[in-house]
């Protein structure tokens, strides 16, 4: 199972509210179907563990992949993904996406 990690801050115009309705309406019902997602959580980042200084990221995603190579060759490309790319990329500034392993 692969690993897909996002983080990303919002853009200034975009309330979190605003954002949070497209995600549980839009975003999270289209990731979800598609069949190679086999988990997408995301996470709110509410402050540091450590320090003062604000966080540098407000949302952390965590997607599982049952076939990262058949994602990224058919899944993002396909409509779905397209389709919350473009207006993810409305809400948000500087995302990162990362495929991450376990260490063990």
């Amino acid at each position: 199972m692969s690993k897909i990690i996002l983080t990303y801050k919002l853009k200034a115009e975009v309330n979190r509210e605003q954002f949070e309705t497209w995600q549980r309406e839009f975003d999270y019902p289209s990731m979800r179907g598609l069949k190679r997602v086999s988990s997408f959580v995301n996470h709110r980042v509410i402050r540091p563990l450590i320090g003062e200084k604000a966080p540098s990221v407000d949302y952390i995603e965590v997607f599982e992949i049952s076939d990262l190579e058949g994602f990224i060759q058919e899944d993002m490309g396909g409509d779905v993904v397209q389709s919350v790319m473009g207006q993810f990329m409305g809400y948000v500034e500087n995302p990162e996406f990362l495929i991450v392993e376990e260490v063990v």
